[in-house]
């Protein structure tokens, strides 16, 4: 391979921390005397431009060199145009989201702020686990994947490449925040999309293809596993989309509803490039003979893309490099930013001190680094965390109707531990054994299997939530008629509470609503006179 030499890539890849470094110190000391608000988030304050340039950074990471190409030698062009799709659209969820949600809870940043005021405080803490949780493996992959990266490309031991990664990071992130986040996600963005462009230029001209490997491959062919991906992937990304703040960050940040679209339209378009170029290298490491290469050292799809760019100079595989560690770091101190604000404020409602809240952006990295050189692959976990979101994001969403107005935060748990449980039960049904039902819930075998399990299993666990969760309505209903009748007392739950044209009640500020597991309901902020049930759990 035109493999770089120890020297060069250890210049490689250290100049290029080391200007994100000294780039994101520079600007973060402009903001040292921010106010907490200011740290944690950046509301109403970014146009369009730029918001594309941040979804990109934060919705793609150095792991994508391995899926896409691995999917392709899977499943063919049809694999490579489903992962796509289903990777991109997902993100115009937020703009169309966004603006409901920031009408609903003006004062919000992340998700589960909304959750806390509409369902009170149980459910968001609820989906405040399952937030954080997803943030932390994604962390952990995203260190993983730096790691066997550099290790592949130049032969490097990757422990001191990851540790590096979260010192740079941790340093800029705690100086700055969310702003510093956002602005060198412009910069890795920017520098993302060119990198791409003159690997991409490069690989096609280096890179012989044999043509009759083309229709004798299969990869141009539909399969059972791209039908079967055409609903698994959308249902998979789209729900886990939901549980980044990353995300939910980015989308409050937009000055105006417009630029919401505009700068997620732009990072739909630009992030469907990218990703299907990136899993078109390995279909083109197919049709070059390099994949699945001689019978006795064949190629693992996984590392496909690896494969192909042994055949290319040296020069290409620098360029490769520097982009792997910009994906990394642009995806890496996105995920920071949001867990430490996702945790000041769903865990401790920002009345952290700001210091501590910096304090804490650093020991969450230790068992991120410990975790990451212990578990190189974490794919089986990232499936559990996606039939969690499966389970639980329906049952939350219902709650964004003002019709649905009876929908409370029991119905929200309930349902997510319904839906998990169905796909136990479809599990222990289709294969005919308990216990392979549930490993069915731990999707050991992954995705890319030869049966119905794993696409039952993302049918089963939405299904299953919402019937689970109409199921706890019914039953919370039951539960409070015949208390309503044991009482005497008229039964009132399915009652529209209506605006009397008294004043609106006072909230709050450091709750940010009603965020008991009774209160009364509040003036809706998108509806004058016109009251809205909120943060009850019964």
């Amino acid at each position: 391979m035109g493999q770089p030499s120890f020297q060069a890539s250890n210049a490689i890849i250290y100049v290029t921390y080391g200007l994100f470094l000294l780039v994101g110190t520079g600007v973060a000391w402009k903001f040292k005397s921010q106010s907490k608000s200011e740290f944690l988030a950046g509301n109403r304050t970014q146009t369009a431009l730029p918001l594309a340039l941040n979804f990109i950074a934060s919705a793609l990471g150095s792991g994508i060199l391995f899926a896409y190409p691995q999917l392709a030698t899977l499943a063919g062009v049809q694999g490579v145009v489903v992962y796509a799709l289903s990777s991109a659209l997902p993100l115009l969820i937020f703009a169309a989201l966004g603006p409901i949600i920031r009408r609903k809870c003006p004062e919000g940043f992340v998700l589960t702020e909304w959750t806390r005021q509409r369902y009170g405080t149980f459910a968001a803490l609820y989906l405040s686990f399952m937030t954080l949780v997803t943030l932390f493996l994604y962390m952990v992959s995203e260190l993983s994947a730096i790691g066997q990266v550099v290790n592949l490309l130049t032969g490097l031991d990757g422990l001191p490449v990851l540790i590096v990664e979260c010192i740079v990071t941790t340093v800029y992130t705690s100086m700055g925040g969310f702003k510093i986040s956002f602005f060198t996600d412009n910069i890795q963005g920017a520098m993302v999309l060119g990198l791409i462009l003159i690997a991409t230029i490069t690989i096609g001209v280096e890179t012989k293809i044999d043509t009759s490997l083309i229709d004798s491959s299969g990869l141009t062919k539909a399969s059972l596993l791209g039908w079967q991906l055409l609903y698994i992937l959308p249902v998979a990304i789209l729900t886990n989309d939901f549980f980044l703040s990353n995300f939910w960050l980015r989308t409050f940040a937009s000055k105006t509803d417009r630029d919401l679209w505009l700068g997620i339209s732009g990072a739909v378009v630009g992030t469907l490039i990218i990703v299907t170029l990136v899993g078109a290298t390995g279909l083109v490491a197919a049709w070059a003979g390099i994949w699945p290469g001689p019978a006795d050292d064949p190629v693992d799809g996984s590392v496909a893309f690896f494969a192909l760019l042994e055949q290319l100079p040296s020069w290409v595989v620098g360029i490769v490099l520097v982009m792997s560690v910009t994906l990394s770091t642009a995806a890496f101190d996105s995920l920071q930013s949001a867990m430490v604000t996702s945790a000041s404020n769903d865990l401790f409602r920002n009345r952290l001190n700001i210091w501590l809240i910096r304090a804490g952006v650093v020991l969450v990295m230790i068992p991120v680094v410990v975790i990451a050189i212990r578990a190189p692959s974490i794919l089986q976990i990232y499936l559990i965390s996606d039939l969690v979101s499966a389970a639980s994001i329906p049952v939350l969403m219902i709650g964004l109707c003002d019709a649905c107005y009876w929908w409370r935060g029991f119905e929200v748990v309930v349902g997510g531990l319904g839906g998990l449980f169905t796909v136990f039960l479809f599990g222990t049904v289709y294969y005919g054994n308990a216990q392979l039902g549930a490993e069915l819930m731990l999707l050991e075998q992954g995705l890319y299997t030869a049966d119905w399990g794993a696409f039952g299993a993302f049918v089963a666990a939405p299904v299953g939530g919402l019937l689970w969760g109409f199921g706890a309505l019914g039953l919370r209903l039951g539960i409070q008629y015949i208390r309503a009748r044991a009482k005497g007392e008229r039964f009132d739950a399915l009652d529209r509470p209506l605006a009397t044209g008294g004043p609106r009640p006072v909230v709050d500020p450091e709750v940010g609503g009603n965020a008991g597991f009774g209160e009364e309901s509040e003036i809706s902020s998108d509806a004058p006179g016109l009251a809205k049930t909120t943060g009850k759990f019964f």
